[in-house]
């Protein structure tokens, strides 16, 4: 059986679409269950095991089933965990020995949308290789001519396993300690107040009651304002907002101010350099972290290296250097000593484990980054060739971060989406850095629209 229209399944980020439409309908979705389980029987004399977990969406359920069916179409073992974050699932593909995990999610986005993501058994997610695999089986491979429905109920003997590990992992308590928790309304709703409260907090718990369709609605890591509100008028220590999966974490500090992945990863970087286990003294971030981010740390010597944006980036540059820790402004944070995905509940704990090993408090120790102001441009253009093909236009830009020197820095790039051309540039001075940015949104306007 061969799926009609030619597919380009995976983004940089797994396969990502509106539920119900393609590549998340349910023939596709069966073709890339039974995919998944065709590639599994070649490492494996035994019928492959998958693990499968889901956010709070309305449309996981349905997702998770279909993808199931056509698994077990091509002999795999497919087990549910119900409702769990995205690392949930990397952690239980490795510690429990599945031959894949598979996340039904999609992160951050509104309801209407959904993705999978495909984690190996050593917690990483696929390489480029096999998702192009699968992606061939998917649009032109023969796989099973029909395919039953299956009844899945989720054993949640996987979830408790997976809050034992982050409850007794790590040398943490954190009695008398005042935590808020925004879970999203996503997977974390269960998950976080228990581990937190195990660890020894006092707990109070915002959007943790999911009905399918309020994940990540005015709440979580992208609207942080109902946390910081609430830390700042009910005397917290700290607050932790989480997104739908739980792949990421953003703090608030005891005064309701906002500490980003930047500050996280200075605050980690310094606490894991005292202690001895900063490798290769050394962070990897994006293009997107601020200027102060490489600023304080090269004062603490410590070097920072930039990717592109996007985890995968910040984790394939991590494995080939050899470096303890990583992450995006976004909060998603990466630790492979402890996991190689993104766990947004594990940052909680480090960095919860940096205050209390300081003696200071989340925001004495986030003051120790000074943030250049930025902006943001988006310019439409109607092509994008490669921006050195422009003469001018790269004048412009060599002769701007020559004028900004080390006080300054620009990134110029096209967006991977949509039609539009991105100019960020971070500098001392708002008024500086906002007329620089509109003199060369003007020249790639004249360039290329």
């Amino acid at each position: 059986m061969t799926h009609k229209n030619e597919l380009r399944l995976f983004g940089t980020d797994g396969i990502r679409g509106v539920a119900g439409e393609a590549p998340l309908d349910r023939e596709t979705l069966s073709l890339i269950g039974q995919a998944v389980a065709a590639i599994l029987r070649k490492k494996t004399d035994a019928p492959p095991r998958i693990i499968i977990g889901r956010d709070t969406r309305e449309s996981g359920p349905a997702i998770e089933q279909s993808i199931a069916a056509g698994a077990c179409a091509l002999g795999a073992r497919v087990e549910s965990a119900g409702v769990i974050t995205t690392p949930g699932v990397a952690y239980l593909a490795q510690a429990a020995s599945f031959d894949a995990g598979v996340v039904v999610s999609a992160s951050h986005n509104p309801y209407q949308d959904n993705g999978i993501k495909i984690f190996t058994p050593s917690g990483k997610k696929l390489d480029d290789e096999l998702e192009r695999e699968i992606e061939m089986l998917v649009n032109h491979g023969s796989l099973a001519s029909s395919v039953n429905e299956v009844e899945i109920e989720p054993n949640l003997e996987y979830i408790d396993k997976y809050i034992d590990f982050l409850s007794s992992s790590f040398d943490l308590r954190l009695d008398g300690f005042r935590l808020a928790l925004d879970c999203a309304n996503g997977a974390a709703s269960r998950i976080a107040p228990e581990v937190f409260s195990r660890l020894g907090a006092h707990v109070s718990v915002l959007s943790a009651e999911p009905n399918g369709r309020n994940i990540n609605q005015d709440c979580g890591s992208l609207h942080t304002e109902p946390l910081r509100a609430y830390v700042r008028q009910n005397s917290f220590d700290a607050g932790v907002a989480f997104d739908g999966d739980a792949d990421r974490a953003l703090l608030v500090d005891e005064k309701g101010t906002l500490v980003d992945g930047d500050h996280e990863l200075l605050i980690l970087a310094e606490y894991l350099k005292s202690r001895g286990l900063l490798k290769g003294n050394m962070v990897v971030t994006t293009v997107m972290a601020n200027l102060g981010l490489e600023l304080a740390l090269a004062e603490r010597a410590i070097e920072m290296t930039r990717t592109p944006v996007g985890d995968r980036y910040v984790l394939e540059e991590m494995l080939i250097r050899d470096a303890s820790l990583g992450g995006e402004q976004s909060g998603h944070i990466i630790m492979p000593d402890i996991s190689l995905a993104g766990d947004g509940i594990v940052t909680a704990i480090e960095m919860l484990k940096a205050i209390k090993t300081s003696g200071r408090s989340l925001g004495e120790l986030a003051s120790s980054l000074t943030k250049y102001p930025q902006i943001l441009i988006n310019v439409p253009v109607k092509r994008k060739p490669p921006l050195e093909s422009s003469p001018r236009l790269q004048h412009e830009i060599l002769e701007l971060q020559r004028s900004m020197g080390r006080h300054g820095r620009l990134v110029v790039r096209y967006s991977g989406t949509e039609n539009l051309a991105r100019v960020m540039i971070e500098g001392k001075s708002q008024s500086e850095i906002e007329a620089q940015a509109r003199r060369l949104a003007e020249v790639i306007k004249d360039e290329l629209s």
